[in-house]
């Protein structure tokens, strides 16, 4: 039985090598039809070394990154061939393909890049932080409580952009010996300045719910998906009204672990297409697509799962509510907004409607929403957290020149005392 698992996993390994090899020979030849990245140009990188299915960490910064890009040039360097293929299929940025140590060396020794910013933890970051005379910042890819936010790993980064003063609050009370005031820089939530595109429906009287869970996770503390547990009976209770539009948006991964959260999110999928399928005007959406933004504006309420989703929606500053994790084992902060917010237990959701209904209506939870959007995202009007990235972008552009010019002062001060010295040397022999 051994003999025959050991086989199958091998199967498995040869699969997947064969098929990274064929990726990173997709790329390679698209790249060739393009023309080559021009030398001394980027002053900025993104590094993402993941693959496809994590390509909503990179999605959600092409916006705000392509407005940067109009002071400073900006490169994405992809260590993934699958996360490769999409970033140039979807083209919202210049790609550096460097899968080796060795393509990433080739290709800075060619640019000036002075920032590298990183939105994940993939492991594969430690490779890039060996090369210095640039500055490492973080810059994650949401804001939430989760514990994913307060790791410290964090202290790997030279610098971290968070978005308000509850993720400095998070980290001080985490984090040993970390200087908060000097390395981390409060810049909002640039990605709402770009919360916009065209509604896959027609608007009229219905009230619009966004369901947007996350997955399952891959420990008990991490628990916090609610397709299998809150989901379908959420679901099946707004679509039978006949006044609600739902937004289905669940996270890529769900079901990649448990199959029977995976079945359940099919199930959902198809009660949606039923719904459909017996009333046109209802344009019930399942929605996958790679842009997110829309869904959060357009919502009247939106249901969502302890992740980074909940600051998301935060920032549009409209009702929401967060579903408690059915697994007790589940980490949640209490510290900041899951301490004040509009909770839905798994026993609620089957009165979903009536609870949309109160929080929509409900001046205290409006008021306690406002306190809370003021503490994460400081300042939410249109454009101020744009601003505040790019300044932060320009501050460390300034202290980079700084450093530069005390290397220079420090090579120039050496080769005055290596004159110095010489002159000793000379009167020492006449």
């Amino acid at each position: 039985m051994g003999a025959v698992r050991d086989v199958k996993k091998a199967y498995r390994l040869l699969r997947r090598a064969l098929r990274s090899r064929s990726a990173v020979q997709r790329v390679r030849r698209e790249l060739a039809k393009q023309p080559p990245l021009p030398e001394h140009r980027f002053r900025i990188a993104v590094y993402f070394a993941d693959g496809a299915v994590n390509m909503y960490q990179m999605r959600q910064w092409y916006r705000p990154l392509a407005e940067l890009e109009k002071l400073w040039p900006v490169v994405v360097l992809a260590r993934n061939a699958g996360g490769a293929e999409k970033l140039m299929e979807e083209a919202a940025l210049p790609v550096a393909f460097v899968p080796t140590v060795r393509d990433v060396e080739a290709f800075i020794s060619t640019q000036d890049i002075r920032i590298v910013l990183y939105v994940n933890q993939n492991t594969r970051n430690f490779q890039m932080f060996r090369y210095g005379r640039r500055w490492h910042v973080f810059i994650n890819h949401g804001e939430s409580d989760k514990m994913y936010m307060t790791t410290n790993q964090y202290k790997a980064y030279d610098y971290a952009f968070v978005a308000g003063q509850a993720a400095r609050d998070r980290l001080s009370r985490t984090l040993w010996d970390y200087d908060i005031d000097r390395r981390t820089i409060e810049i909002g939530r640039p990605q709402a300045d770009h919360y916009s595109g065209i509604l896959p429906y027609t608007p009229d009287a219905r009230i619009v719910v966004l369901y947007a869970p996350t997955w399952e996770g891959d420990r008990p503390s991490a628990h916090y998906g609610s397709i299998a547990t809150h989901g379908e009976a959420l679901i099946t209770a707004l679509l039978a009204t006949g006044r609600h539009r739902v937004i289905y948006r669940p996270h890529p991964r769900s079901g990649v672990v448990d199959d029977e959260y995976g079945a359940a999110h099919k199930r959902i999928i198809s009660a949606i297409a039923e719904a459909n399928a017996s009333d046109r005007t209802a344009q019930h959406v399942y929605d996958d697509g790679p842009e997110l933004g829309w869904q959060l504006a357009a919502a009247d309420v939106a249901i969502v799962d302890i992740s980074a989703m909940v600051y998301d929606r935060l920032a549009v500053g409209k009702p929401l509510m967060i579903t408690r994790p059915l697994d007790e084992n589940a980490q949640i902060d209490t510290g900041g907004y899951l301490s004040d917010c509009e909770w839905l237990t798994a026993d609620a959701a089957r009165s979903i409607v009536a609870e949309v209904d109160r929080v929509r209506a409900d001046e205290h939870a409006i008021t306690k929403l406002r306190m809370w959007v003021q503490h994460y995202f400081g300042d939410t009007t249109p454009g101020v957290a744009t601003a505040k990235f790019h300044t932060a972008i320009e501050q460390l552009m300034g202290l980079w020149d700084e450093w530069q010019q005390r290397e220079i002062g420090a090579v120039v001060h050496d080769e005055d005392d290596d004159d110095e010295e010489e002159k000793d040397d000379e009167s020492e022999i006449h």
